[in-house]
């Protein structure tokens, strides 16, 4: 067995929030909306790929944000990024030392904890 990489995270979103993902994920990340297969569009959610970065959403009936788990996003400068995000109103705290990298955390408008690191 051998693990070749990680081809996407999932993450969840309440029934009916598909638009409200694409202005966070494509209006304020920047990332493009990958379309999903027909068999699995009929379930609601969306997909969204930037770089080798891909973040599934799905619905979910009885929805719960992630606060713990998360996807870490790799960026290529942190600070303008953060600067950026609160143009757009957007807030991230601060995230704890980690040799080798910058990291903060926002979240996404239903609550789920997202990670932004650059290395340095």
């Amino acid at each position: 067995m051998a693990v070749l990489g990680l081809d996407h995270v999932q993450l969840a979103m309440p029934p009916g929030s598909e638009d409200i993902a694409r202005a966070f994920y494509v209006g304020v990340l920047g990332l493009a909306e990958d379309a999903k297969p027909a068999d699995l569009a009929q379930r609601g959610g969306c997909w969204f790929v930037g770089g080798a970065a891909h973040i599934h959403l799905g619905v979910e009936q009885d929805f719960r944000s992630a606060k713990k788990a998360h996807p870490a996003l790799l960026v290529d400068d942190l600070a303008m990024t953060v600067a950026q995000l609160a143009a757009r109103g957007v807030d991230a705290v601060p995230g704890k030392p980690l040799a080798g990298y910058r990291r903060c955390d926002i979240a996404d408008p239903f609550g789920n904890r997202i990670e932004l690191m650059e290395r340095i």
